[in-house]
């Protein structure tokens, strides 16, 4: 009898001691904050959701914000690495090496709407023209991410700043494809014609003025062109009345840039089609250098040696601004390629393929097809806009015989591109580039 109380007891005892032990521990982790009750009653699904909250808590409180990128959140750490990864990637990135990839997307703005800005002669869409179908692609450079190329996310980019364009006429493409892009194609009556500014009046008498700037007031973002064929300072000699004869200085860059370029934060450069003796018997243009004639017999007298001096020249002249002006971006665009067949311009030459990428989309090489630009860039701060290789893909994208006109001249255009077109992909690797 004295047995089984004793025996009780101890059960008693036993029992009473194995429920403290239980219930010390779980009351002072209540009292630290441990989610044990809520563990208690989840279901295994919810256990595991939950572990993967502690343990993240755990990180951040060892690691810092940081540390939540290590349980699958971008902390500021992460974001930023991934930010300087990305920066690395496209600061290493070739853009002329990559591929051509339908996108139905593109265009990036309608050929029939963008009349404000669009010169007749390039408006395709307006022509009595039957394939498109060279709209619908973009460029992807091999590894290289690239941003989304649009009016506003230009616009902001560019804000307070002026991107100036100085070159021939694929440089006013260039241009004018820009202002159709930052508008998004639409009329625009808010943006304001600046070209005052800039000296950029029609003369009495001329057909044009020689060059155009338009200011975004939202965001106090200048666009403009500026005409050189050359890129070279051109000084009226004195010669008979009847004509007019310039020096045509291959060590000097063109006045305006002398002039303004203090006002540009970007500026794209562009010169070759002209740098034939057609046009510079047309122009009367003469070649100088050192400040004298060169003559008939000098190597200088070959035009390709003397636009690869003056590329040198400009290149070298513009190293030595940005010495002194870091914050500004110059870029020195490779030559548009032509692509006549049988004839030239004026000898019967056409372009009339239609099927996109009939040569190939892709460009692997290493280096521009352009080597003296790429030559008179190297060793400078200017950077070179590759587009040649790429651009030489695309024959379809020519204005080739189509025309406004009811009558057709005859007269293929295997230089000039449609826009929408060609000239919209240098403008988005531009974009990639500021």
């Amino acid at each position: 009898m004295k047995g089984g109380c004793l025996h009780r007891l101890l059960v008693s005892k036993l029992c009473f001691g194995l429920v403290l032990l239980l219930t010390v521990p779980i009351i002072v982790l209540l009292l630290e904050g441990a989610p044990v009750l809520t563990i208690f009653s989840t279901t295994p699904e919810q256990l595991k959701v939950l572990s993967h909250g502690i343990l993240q808590k755990q990180e951040q409180e060892h690691l810092g914000d940081d540390g939540a990128s290590l349980a699958g959140f971008p902390g500021r750490a992460s974001r930023s690495h991934t930010h300087k990864s990305r920066d690395k990637v496209n600061k290493d990135c070739n853009y002329a090496k990559g591929k051509w990839v339908a996108d139905e997307k593109r265009p990036l703005y309608s050929g029939n709407e963008c009349k404000q800005w669009l010169s007749k002669m390039w408006a395709c869409r307006m022509m009595r023209r039957a394939h498109f179908s060279y709209e619908n692609y973009r460029w992807q450079p091999h590894g290289c991410e690239m941003p989304e190329f649009t009016g506003p996310n230009f616009l902001k980019r560019m804000k307070n700043q002026t991107l100036a364009f100085v070159g021939d006429s694929l440089g006013r493409q260039q241009f004018q494809s820009m202002m159709c892009i930052a508008t998004g194609g639409k009329y625009s009556p808010e943006v304001e014609d600046v070209g005052w500014k800039y000296g950029l009046v029609k003369a009495p008498g001329a057909l044009r003025p020689d060059g155009w700037a338009y200011q975004f007031p939202v965001t106090n973002t200048t666009v403009l062109f500026y005409w050189s064929a050359t890129l070279s300072e051109l000084e009226p000699l004195k010669t008979e009345p009847a004509v007019t004869s310039y020096a045509l200085h291959l060590d000097r860059p063109v006045t305006f840039l002398k002039k303004y370029l203090n006002s540009f934060d970007v500026l794209v450069l562009n010169t070759g089609h002209h740098w034939n003796r057609g046009k510079f018997n047309g122009n009367h243009w003469q070649l100088y250098a050192d400040g004298k004639p060169i003559g008939n017999g000098s190597r200088l007298a070959d035009l390709n040696r003397a636009k690869n001096l003056t590329l040198h020249s400009i290149a070298r002249w513009m190293d030595s601004e940005l010495a002194r002006h870091p914050h500004k971006k110059v870029f020195l665009r490779t030559i548009s390629p032509r692509h006549f067949v049988n004839g030239d311009w004026n000898t019967g030459g056409t372009c009339g393929n239609t099927i996109p990428l009939s040569n190939g989309s892709e460009i692997l090489q290493d280096h521009s097809i352009d080597i003296p630009a790429e030559s008179a860039v190297k060793g400078t701060r200017v950077k070179l806009l590759d587009i040649t290789a790429i651009s030489k893909l695309r024959d379809e994208g020519h204005i080739s015989n189509s025309s406004f006109k009811k009558a057709s001249t005859g007269i293929s255009d295997c230089l000039h591109w449609c826009l929408p077109g060609i000239p919209d992909m240098w403008n988005e690797l531009l974009f990639a580039q500021i």
